[in-house]
């Protein structure tokens, strides 16, 4: 196998790249989280719980949802309440 020589320039390079992705990573973590409203699928992902358990705290008012034809929203104002309510 051929050996290669790294240059500084390389490094360089190689750097630049890197921050970029990082840059996009971070920039859309943060578009992912500044979202005011969630779909249910989001929902059960931030929460770690089944549609099962989604739909029971529909249905016993714990997390409070808006329906627009078939798709339930969820504010994350809602849920945040919801887990510091219930923060042990």
């Amino acid at each position: 196998m051929p050996t290669q020589i790294i240059t500084t320039d390389d490094l360089r390079e190689f750097k630049i790249e890197l921050l970029d992705e990082i840059r996009n990573i971070v920039s859309k973590q943060k578009s992912d989280t500044t979202k005011k409203w969630l779909k249910s699928s989001e929902v059960r992902k931030l929460l770690n719980i089944s549609p099962g358990t989604l739909q029971t705290l529909r249905i016993n008012g714990t997390l409070p949802y808006t329906k627009i034809g078939g798709t339930n929203y969820y504010n994350l104002t809602d849920i945040e309440k919801l887990l510091s309510k219930n923060k042990s």
